[in-house]
């Protein structure tokens, strides 16, 4: 069973920074590709960063030299470094990690962190 736990999160004023913190633990597993998505009331939830085992990123425009996506593949963890930030990225953040547990496809979600960002 691969468990997946979020860190990381809060209240911060504007221009701030945060770091969230995923990590997925379970025997046998290997982590493939890891992502970080947020959503907030009534819209769909976004992919703001992603990371490939081979440390090939990718961004949404919005965070875009502001945010910083990272991993340890020897602790299977996952990493947002949020500097100068908005009000706008105010949402519930959530990690994703796809891999390999005991020759199975797995993709599993952290239970989300609220990140609050005030004006």
């Amino acid at each position: 069973q691969v468990q997946v736990v979020e860190s990381g999160g809060g209240l911060v004023q504007a221009g701030g920074s945060l770091r969230l913190a995923c990590a997925a633990s379970g025997r046998m597993f290997s982590a493939d590709d890891m992502g970080w998505y947020r959503q907030v009331p009534d819209k769909q939830r976004e992919l703001v960063a992603s990371i490939t085992r081979g440390r090939s990123t990718n961004y949404a425009d919005s965070v875009k030299g502001r945010f910083s996506i990272s991993r340890d593949n020897a602790k299977n963890t996952v990493y947002l470094q949020m500097n100068s930030l908005k009000p706008e990225d105010t949402a519930v953040y959530y990690c994703n990690i796809q891999g390999i547990s005991w020759g199975a496809d797995v993709s599993k979600w952290g239970q989300g962190t609220q990140v609050t960002v005030s004006s």
